[in-house]
């Protein structure tokens, strides 16, 4: 049965890259690899999933490539939430339209995989262990190389997931802010939670 069912997940995983081929560009194409391979990586450290893990890797920019305005109006069709913010930044859409394609139009039935690709990018208070390893994953993975202090969140990642996520979203904050960007509400009740959580955890030291 174990055998049956690892073949299944090799041929879901291999329809899927496929797909996901054809859909994004090569760079997006090859950063998702970079964050399936290393959620997986992350899924194993934590005792998680792997196979979860790996497929919302796989699929949490599988809607990145649509443009904008499109996005746009596939939320609209889809009878998806649109924020104010979103209205005015569509490209924050990509990763609620992806949980709604995951589910739909991917098959993806496994609702904590639909709930990591939904917050990869804004991350959310109370994240289970799955939707901190792929937005981790999202800001960690191989190809990246433009964001401060990769490598301490690299290694922090993989000792303590919960100072990870509270580092890229102070990191991201500081980011947005000195670009003069949209910040996102949710990546700051993100970080504010995940700082509060580390503080307690160390005893009320920062």
């Amino acid at each position: 049965i174990c055998i049956m069912n690892m073949k299944n997940v090799k041929k879901q995983q291999s329809a899927l890259l496929k797909k996901l081929k054809r859909k994004l560009d090569k760079e997006r194409f090859m950063h998702t690899l970079g964050v399936a391979y290393t959620g997986a990586s992350l899924a194993m450290n934590y005792r998680v999933d792997i196979q979860k893990a790996f497929l919302a890797g796989l699929l949490h920019d599988c809607a990145k490539c649509i443009p904008n305005k499109k996005k746009l109006s596939l939320c609209r069709e889809c009878g998806l939430a649109v924020t104010a913010s979103e209205d005015k930044n569509p490209f924050m859409l990509h990763a609620k339209l992806g949980a709604h394609f995951a589910s739909h139009k991917y098959g993806i039935k496994d609702k904590e995989i639909c709930s990591a690709i939904l917050f990869h990018t804004t991350g959310r208070p109370r994240m289970s262990m799955l939707e901190k390893i792929i937005f981790v994953a999202d800001y960690i993975e191989p190809g990246r190389d433009k964001a401060q202090n990769l490598e301490e969140i690299r290694t922090l990642s993989f000792w303590d997931i919960d100072a990870a996520v509270e580092k890229i979203c102070y990191d991201t904050l500081v980011y947005l802010k000195k670009k003069k960007k949209e910040i996102d509400t949710m990546t700051r009740e993100t970080y504010e939670y995940y700082h509060e959580l580390n503080k307690n955890k160390n005893g009320g030291k920062p």
